[in-house]
């Protein structure tokens, strides 16, 4: 059985009420979504490990679960991190030995983040970047940004969220 959202919906009110029968069973079709859900993302190799590590997230944070939401959208939250937490560990392990020689000056981090975010600003619409400047780096408020740029202060909040949003996974294909 593939259990839909309002049966795993259902299955965690249960769960959170105390309900064991139910809780084993909402693991166990929690289980078959996250296989489902990491076997497009990562080597099967690693899918049993990310399953488990996800499961127990899922279990530490079942009480801040909200029944009056969507279930399935707070599990993948969680499947989420957890895999851009596995990323995290392989990277690390992967590049964790740097050669001394290749290690850059401290006084370089400044311009090497510059550069990054201009880089990343370059990525994304002109409007989205420049009001992300305006904000985020410059500091100016959403009202002063608005009245800059010729756009409403509701279109420089969602040039900033959707700008934010685009270079975050731009970061994250990288």
């Amino acid at each position: 059985m593939i259990a839909n959202e309002e049966t795993l919906r259902h299955l965690m009110i249960k769960a959170q009420g105390g309900d064991k029968q139910c809780y084993s069973s909402l693991l166990t079709e929690c289980e078959k979504w996250l296989r489902r859900y990491y076997a497009r993302k990562i080597n099967p190799a690693e899918v049993d490990d990310l399953v488990q590590e996800t499961l127990i997230s899922l279990h530490r944070k079942r009480a801040s679960y909200d029944p009056t939401k969507a279930f399935l959208p707070w599990l993948a939250a969680i499947g989420r991190y957890r895999w851009i937490d596995g990323l995290r560990k392989i990277y690390r392990h992967e590049h964790g030995e740097l050669n001394e020689e290749l290690v850059a000056d401290p006084q370089d981090e400044d311009v090497t983040a510059k550069v990054s975010l201009e880089r990343l600003l370059g990525m994304i619409p002109d409007k989205q970047a420049n009001v992300i400047a305006m904000v985020k780096i410059e500091g100016l408020s959403i009202a002063e940004a608005a009245a800059k740029t010729g756009q409403s202060e509701s279109l420089v909040k969602v040039n900033i969220h959707r700008g934010l949003k685009k270079m975050s996974a731009l970061i994250e294909s990288e």
